[in-house]
């Protein structure tokens, strides 16, 4: 709220070119809101604003961009200020900045690092895409099992400050194998002469480098842990995985799901960073299958067109039958990928699913069915009709909830993403179905 006060003030002091005022606001502000500001602003203004801060604060804020502002950023910097600036940032957040930008701009900002920094980066963008190893910085506090609780205190005050974070130590033995981690809090709490050895329980979660970034995610989240320990295969400790990362992960997966489930190709990019022709280039794809899609729904009414032309008042419950069938199966998938996500549901657990998604549907297709097969036979005066869009609506919602509950655990199975299946592309396939139970029961029962 406070930036938002002042961002005409701020607009008022930079054609003045109060500088030293304007760098006296900056300063005391979080670098996540100095970055909203400056994502707010047109490209100049916003690296007139950002060269005013000091080293560390730039790198803290430069991690908060968008990509595609960091990358605008680059363009109109020198290669100075670039140079002390990739310098600066924390090795996971360079890594990400990175892996990021184009090409040509990478292998020119690794080069502007020192022998051991740009060591450091190449390894870290070695690993797989989507990967812990993408993730972690190796910039934590180890300590040693023989160590007096005083000891480690007095080494993390001394290089703690370099660290991404002290909140817990990691004990490793004389070749670097992580023995356990241990909290700031029992350390700070347990007798200063007592030794590491007698803190530690070997009790630990770690990540490998390999693998995925979501079962980062998940971990933090199950074990409520602001860091975790990255060890290869000989438990040799790599670095951490901090839950701001962690964080940055979980935005980005549900933003993909939510734009999957929408019917758009994902973007790796920020909406208004998007030109109209890349948010074409995301949309058309879906919406040219989708049209596919829909022209068997039309075969399927041209298929059974006699049976319309002799009850036309068929016709008037297409629209309320197929929007029933859609809503039902994308409540049961958007339930049940949740359930997947979260971890609460497993794909061994499909038969379960089954029973009691059967259950379901039939409860929801018997109080719909009642209620449109009784409005049928009051609005058309035939008691056959409302039989047959009530008989229709409880097998659509039958047939409805079974598919939306269990595609997404076949697709989890296939190891593919279920939040493909919501939305549009599931209510496509229970129109076309639904179609076809209707005009089935109205030829049996009204020819």
């Amino acid at each position: 709220m406070l930036k938002e006060l002042l961002k005409p003030e701020i607009r008022e002091m930079i054609a003045e070119k109060a500088w030293h005022s304007l760098k006296e606001i900056l300063i005391e502000w979080p670098e996540a809101d100095i970055a909203d500001l400056l994502k707010n602003l047109d490209d100049k203004e916003a690296v007139v604003l950002f060269m005013l801060l000091p080293k560390q604060l730039k790198a803290e804020t430069f991690a908060e961009l968008y990509p595609d502002k960091q990358e605008a950023f680059l363009k109109r910097m020198g290669d100075e200020v670039i140079r002390e600036l990739v310098v600066e940032l924390s090795p996971d957040d360079r890594t990400e900045l990175l892996e990021e930008l184009p090409g040509r701009i990478t292998k020119k900002l690794i080069n502007f690092l020192p022998p051991e920094e740009r060591k450091e980066t190449l390894k870290l963008l070695g690993y797989p895409e989507d990967s812990v190893g993408r993730l972690m910085t190796p910039d934590y506090v180890a300590i040693r099992p023989e160590w007096t609780v005083r000891e480690a205190l007095e080494h993390i005050r001394k290089f703690g400050h370099d660290a991404e974070t002290v909140n817990r130590v990691y004990v490793i033995d004389a070749n670097w194998h992580l023995l356990d981690d241990i909290s700031l809090r029992k350390l700070i709490l347990a007798d200063f002469s007592n030794d590491i050895l007698s803190l530690m329980d070997r009790n630990f979660i770690a990540l490998s480098p390999f693998d995925d970034q979501e079962i980062a995610v998940k971990k933090i989240k199950k074990y409520n842990l602001y860091a975790l320990p990255v060890v290869d295969s000989e438990n040799v400790l790599l670095g951490i995985v901090t839950v701001d990362d962690v964080l940055d992960v979980f935005e980005e997966e549900v933003t993909e799901d939510v734009h999957k489930a929408g019917g758009v190709v994902p973007l790796d990019m920020s909406y208004t960073a998007a030109s109209a022709l890349v948010l074409y280039k995301k949309r058309i794809v879906w919406l040219l299958l989708l049209l596919v899609a829909g022209f068997l729904s039309s075969a399927v009414i041209t298929r059974f067109e006699g049976t319309l032309l002799k009850v036309v008042a068929l016709a008037a419950f297409i629209p309320v039958l197929i929007d029933a069938g859609g809503n039902i199966g994308n409540q049961a998938s958007v339930l049940i990928v949740r359930a997947l996500a979260l971890g609460e549901l497993t794909t061994a657990k499909w038969f379960s699913v089954v029973k009691k998604e059967l259950t379901i549907g039939s409860l929801l297709g018997l109080t719909l069915g009642f209620a449109i097969g009784s409005w049928g036979y009051i609005w058309k005066g035939d008691f056959r009709l409302g039989l047959v869009v009530g008989l229709t609506i409880i097998l659509i919602a039958v047939w409805a909830n079974l598919v939306g509950s269990l595609l997404p655990v076949f697709l989890t199975k296939l190891k593919k993403d279920p939040a493909i299946i919501c939305g549009s592309l599931l209510t496509t396939l229970i129109d076309i179905t639904g179609l076809l139970i209707y005009f089935s029961i109205a030829g049996l029962l009204l020819f």
